[in-house]
């Protein structure tokens, strides 16, 4: 097994002889060298090694193990899957452990048998590639929290497998975000991937008048009040063995507050009038776009509450902050709207494209949802123009974000997975399209896809 031209073996050692013996004892290894932490850093930035082998006493002061630890967590802090293989002397095993402690694979005393250390290295070059394999596979594999979510963004596939984490405990989880991101749809997710066999029910706190939302989430009983002519189940107890989504919780009456802390804690309600406790159990998710940390400071919401309901705190990003998906839904919700309409040739043109790409949808997804159906409705012919959508013309020319990050491999990386993903877009899925927008071949594009684990759409 020798490693691959991206992937070459880095060994750190300060000693020349030594370092050259090793190098030697390892020629069916691609491998690069250093001789002290700054120089090792340069390399290490420059291939990504999967695998190294260093020694700990490094100059300035050969005698000291402070260079080599250091080094140890630099490398892990840049890649914390990196296999780092401890080359130390016959007395220091000691810092030979702290450094397995700190994240290290694996390490041998010096002086230490050639083929001892190239079966060590082949196995950690094996992880490391099964690992990367399984993440490739995680990072493909749609949990059924997305079942209902279209997206191709790093991080909103990053909170839906959060979501399918969590759906099978019964955390309370709080979802923050905008209006429009799409909290109750990720709230359906966590419900289908929960199992639960109950219902998901959902009430908005702030759409109902605060006099009547007691009754609503609770339930009455005959008589309670004028016009109760008969036990009414509430929200909560409709929700029995499902999900029940609190949405605009910050609009929650302070009055109700302490009535919904209680039920949380002691998982019991009692109606409007009622004297009997009933137990319930529901999964819980509530939702808000208000920043309730300062809703506390201004004492209209009870802190104890917030750190009740805040067992998993979900924060979901803005659609303009989303890679690409503002077009990927954009072509979802017109053939959707098209087939409702009887308007199956409805496409889009490169303008309302661009605009689509340009406009920072304040509104989110529902924005984007209401505009597409717009569109649909006004287009005069196959072609969905800009202002169809009612969206100024894209600009000729848009500024460029300025890169902090001057690790070249990094900004290309970067720079190669948003060309993807807005080709793609555009192309609404079509790899064939988005390979002549890319200007590179289909094979190409699916392996710079798998590479960067860009889900085939």
């Amino acid at each position: 097994m020798t490693a691959t031209a991206s992937s070459p073996l880095l060994i750190v050692e300060d000693d020349l002889a030594l370092q050259k013996q090793i190098k030697w004892s390892l020629d069916s290894f691609e491998s690069v060298t250093a001789s002290d932490r700054e120089s090792a850093l340069v390399q290490f930035r420059r291939f990504q090694p999967a695998v190294v082998t260093m020694d700990l006493g490094l100059p300035p002061d050969p005698d000291s193990v402070s260079e080599g630890f250091k080094l140890l967590e630099q490398m892990l802090t840049l890649d914390p899957g990196v296999k780092v293989i401890v080359l130390t002397g016959q007395n220091d095993q000691s810092n030979a452990l702290r450094a397995v402690g700190l994240g290290a694979y694996d390490f041998l005393a010096k002086p230490f048998e050639p083929d001892m250390l190239k079966l060590t290295i082949e196995r950690a070059y094996r992880l490391s590639e099964l690992q990367a394999e399984n993440r490739r596979l995680q990072a493909l594999h749609q949990p059924d929290a997305l079942a209902g979510m279209i997206t191709r963004d790093p991080e909103m596939l990053r909170i839906s497998r959060l979501i399918e984490r969590v759906a099978s405990s019964d955390a309370t989880v709080l979802l923050l975000g905008e209006s429009g991101t799409g909290k109750e749809v990720l709230t359906q997710g966590l419900h289908a991937a929960s199992k639960r066999a109950g219902k998901f029910v959902a009430i908005n706190c702030a759409a109902i008048p605060d006099n009547l939302l007691e009754s609503e989430l609770f339930g009455y009983e005959r008589g309670a009040f004028t016009g109760a002519a008969k036990t009414t189940p509430g929200k909560i107890e409709t929700a029995h063995n499902g999900t029940l989504m609190l949405d605009e919780i910050g609009d929650l009456p302070h009055g109700l507050q302490a009535k919904l802390l209680r039920f949380l804690q002691e998982r019991t309600i009692e109606r409007l009038g009622g004297r009997q406790e009933i137990p319930v159990d529901v999964r819980v998710v509530c939702a808000t776009h208000q920043d309730l940390k300062a809703l506390i400071q201004e004492g209209r919401f009870r802190e104890d509450l917030f750190y009740r309901l805040a067992e998993i705190v979900v924060e979901i990003p803005p659609l303009r902050a989303r890679a690409g998906d503002a077009v990927m839904l954009a072509h979802a919700f017109l053939r959707r709207f098209a087939q409702e309409q009887k308007r199956t040739g409805l496409s889009f043109s490169e303008d309302a494209l661009r605009a689509i790409e340009q406009h920072n949808w304040p509104g989110n997804v529902r924005e984007l949802l209401n505009a597409t159906k717009r569109a649909t409705i006004m287009a005069d012919d196959e072609r969905v123009t800009c202002e169809d959508l009612g969206l100024p013309s894209p600009a000729a020319s848009e500024a460029q974000s300025s890169i902090s990050d001057l690790d070249l491999r990094t900004v290309r990386e970067a720079a190669e997975r948003q060309a993807i993903i807005g080709a793609l877009a555009r192309s609404n899925g079509n790899i064939v399209k988005a390979s002549e927008i890319l200007g590179v071949s289909r094979p190409t594009l699916y392996d710079l896809m798998r590479r960067l684990t860009i889900k085939q759409p």
